[in-house]
């Protein structure tokens, strides 16, 4: 009944919906899930749908038959509701959202409160990144053409960023979308963000905010660093302290030279 799925997946997709489960699939057409599962396979065989995640397929629709895949964020919003886990696209993607565009990451980045393993489509590739406190942090909804899905708001961006430095091309990198990124934060949302963060984030955001003369946003973040009374704190948590130089406002040791490419 590989016709019966092929009239399926068109059917979905004069409404506008481009993804559905096996599940489904298996009620509209009446076939058992190993019958269902058989016909899903010949249309994945041709490139008229595919399996981002067990049991969740999407239809791709021939202008990204070449990447064998919808584009993540046609998909992402509907995915983590399937699957039923607070999420929000973060890091560089959410950075180029909000119109700090750099390099494209090689992948696309996604926040969930545990550890999962990387998503691979074709040639898209969904990589999770933890933080146990996901669904506290403040995001906004942008749409796809196939639905709308979450994003870090500005403010919780650039925390990311710091803490996550790592995912994120390192500080150089960080400083340098964080200077663009400025232009979108209203320095009082750094604060709410902050209650959610360790202090050592804010200490080092704070620190590459002067850095790249936003000078507005290091301020706010002074104000809640000195309510914080924080230890000191290594710039790079991975580098060594051997030759640091003490920074005084912000409690750090400055143990690596950032230089922002602006």
């Amino acid at each position: 009944s590989t016709m019966k799925a092929a009239f399926y997946i068109d059917y979905l997709a004069a409404q506008g919906q481009y993804h559905f489960s096996t599940q489904d699939a298996s009620s509209f057409l009446d076939t058992s899930l190993v019958a269902t599962r058989a016909s899903l396979r010949r249309l994945k065989q041709k490139g008229y749908i595919a399996t981002p995640y067990r049991g969740f397929h999407v239809i791709v629709p021939p202008e990204y038959r070449n990447i064998g895949c919808l584009p993540a964020e046609h998909f992402i919003g509907q995915l983590m509701n399937h699957i039923g886990l607070p999420y929000y696209v973060s890091l560089l993607n959410a950075a180029r959202y909000h119109g700090a565009a750099h390099q494209q990451p090689q992948v696309f980045q996604v926040m969930v409160q545990m550890n999962r393993p990387q998503l691979s489509c074709g040639g898209v590739r969904v990589a999770f990144v933890a933080r146990g406190n996901a669904e506290m942090i403040p995001t906004v909804s942008l749409n796809s053409p196939r639905g709308p899905f979450l994003v870090s708001n500005p403010a919780a961006t650039a925390f990311d960023l710091v803490g996550y430095a790592k995912h994120a091309g390192g500080l150089d990198n960080v400083a340098t979308v964080l200077a663009e990124l400025a232009e979108m934060i209203d320095p009082p949302d750094l604060d709410s963000v902050a209650a959610f963060s360790p202090t050592p984030w804010a200490q080092r955001l704070g620190y590459l905010f002067s850095l790249v003369g936003a000078i507005g946003h290091a301020d706010a973040l002074h104000r809640h660093v000195t309510r914080s009374s924080p230890e000191s704190t290594p710039l790079d948590p991975g580098g060594n302290r051997t030759d640091a130089i003490r920074d005084l406002r912000w409690k750090l040791w400055v143990n690596v030279e950032v230089e922002p490419d602006l």
